[in-house]
């Protein structure tokens, strides 16, 4: 029997205009940010929360992750090149050996670190507003799984953080890194977190009522870097120093969040039980 594998070749450059590439990795991103804040906007009616107060949050949320998220590849994954390269850690360009400088947008962002800036973000935001940050942080929960697959959707069409070879009749073959049939791990882990998105929002939906102080945000954590961790054995190292590695970064750093959720949502549980009054 001869293997029919998926080639594919995409260019995820769309289109250039004035020099500045449009990319599907890019376009992808804003998608999923819309689609987010617009869900986002339905719980928050639910909720009780002002239109205002969503703004300011997205705002704060945004800038967070994007931050955090650069942040945390340079110092995670590249920590030596952008030592030495500081500024290429906030500008979307590199500097060339020429003396020239080359646009090349933001090429390299850590999920692990994007999540640790929105905890920043939002830690500021709510000690401003005096809001409570375990209710913000489980209304994000509820709708990150759209994002996050998205995300991994435009990974797939950047041919990057491909998996390992595999002889997989579902195998792809990224012709533009080599010509290797191997796993499409983008696409293993967008549709994972596309169902975890849809658990989320049935378990919210169904008991909302019961389930709050956190639990979301602890769920999520637990769901979202479990998943992260089981895909990565068959990922591609992404930086050299990986290769040997019994566990690589993406499974050390999603470890204390996968215990930091069961944390979460144990109290999430307990924190909102009825109380003995209510019960009799």
């Amino acid at each position: 029997m001869i293997a029919t594998y998926i080639n594919w070749n995409l260019d995820p450059e769309i289109i250039k205009i004035f020099g500045v590439s449009i990319r599907y990795y890019g376009l992808i991103f804003v998608v999923g940010v819309i689609l987010s804040f617009n869900i986002l906007s339905q719980l928050c009616v639910k909720e009780s929360i002002s239109p205002f107060h969503l703004d300011e949050l997205t705002v704060y949320g945004l800038i967070g992750i994007v931050v955090g998220a650069r942040v945390g590849h340079c110092l995670f994954y590249e920590s030596a090149y952008y030592l030495s390269h500081p500024l290429e850690v906030i500008l979307p360009v590199t500097f060339l050996p020429s003396g020239g400088i080359k646009f090349i947008g933001y090429q390299g962002l850590a999920s692990h670190g994007g999540l640790l800036g929105l905890l920043t973000a939002l830690s500021l935001h709510s000690r401003k507003n005096k809001f409570s940050i375990a209710k913000t942080l489980d209304l994000i929960a509820i709708v990150s799984g759209l994002s996050f697959g998205l995300i991994r959707i435009g990974n797939f069409m950047n041919s990057e953080i491909i998996g390992t070879p595999t002889t997989k009749p579902w195998a792809v073959i990224f012709e533009r890194v080599d010509n290797l049939p191997r796993h499409p791990a983008q696409l293993y882990e967008a549709i994972s977190y596309f169902i975890i998105f849809m658990l989320m929002m049935i378990i919210y939906h169904r008991k909302k009522g019961h389930l709050k102080n956190g639990f979301f945000f602890g769920l999520g954590c637990v769901l979202f870097f479990t998943i992260r961790f089981l895909i990565e054995f068959v990922k591609e190292g992404q930086v050299g120093f990986e290769n040997g590695m019994t566990l690589n970064i993406g499974q050390l750093l999603s470890l204390p969040f996968i215990a930091a959720g069961v944390g979460l949502t144990v109290y999430g549980v307990w924190r909102t039980k009825p109380s003995r009054k209510h019960l009799n």
